[in-house]
């Protein structure tokens, strides 16, 4: 779409728009690398608009979440997909969950890391928990990379609705969207 845009500009305006556009691009991505470089260094809360946070509030099965937790939330989650596909006779938990998990650490922050098992398709996520220093409130936080595939925007929502589910947890999604699936008061 923006290159039928250039094309129907004069050949100056299309080269001005154009390296305008170069800059911008270079801008957003310089600054989610050094918002991913943050959260890598140990920063543990990051605006980063390619992240997703579980929120566990009032109304959550629990308080407190650990990176253990969220790991054994998304074993759960293998083995609940590897049983379906013993039903189905096919290896419906490998599409499932495509990614080989690792723990990672890095100046003393534990993360997950999901590392695609077919990079054209999944390239990686990475999670970790974490607690607002405002509210107290612990969270799980998935974030995307900035050259993640469609496949991986999709099992990133895919687990955050999962967890979330799981631990009747508030959802931000990657889009600012918020899901609830929690008992609220007042409904």
């Amino acid at each position: 779409m923006l290159r039928f845009f250039l094309c129907r500009m004069g050949p100056s305006e299309a080269h001005h728009a154009e390296s305008s556009l170069s800059v911008i691009c270079l801008e957003i991505h310089s600054h989610a690398k050094m918002m991913l470089d943050a959260l890598m260094l140990g920063m543990r809360r990051i605006t980063l608009s390619k992240s997703a946070y579980i929120k566990l509030v009032e109304g959550s099965k629990q308080n407190e979440i650990s990176l253990e937790d969220t790991k054994n939330l998304l074993k759960f989650y293998q083995e609940m997909t590897s049983l379906t596909g013993q039903q189905l006779s096919w290896d419906y938990q490998a599409a499932a969950f495509p990614y080989e998990m690792e723990e990672r650490e890095q100046d003393g922050i534990r993360y997950l890391l999901l590392t695609g098992k077919n990079p054209a398709k999944y390239y990686y996520l990475m999670i970790g928990t974490g607690q607002e220093t405002e509210t107290g409130t612990h969270y799980i936080q998935i974030v995307l990379p900035d050259n993640a595939t469609h496949g991986d925007k999709a099992k990133a929502n895919e687990f955050s609705k999962f967890l979330a589910k799981q631990l009747k947890a508030e959802l931000h999604l990657f889009n600012g969207r918020i899901m609830y699936f929690n008992e609220r008061k007042g409904k």
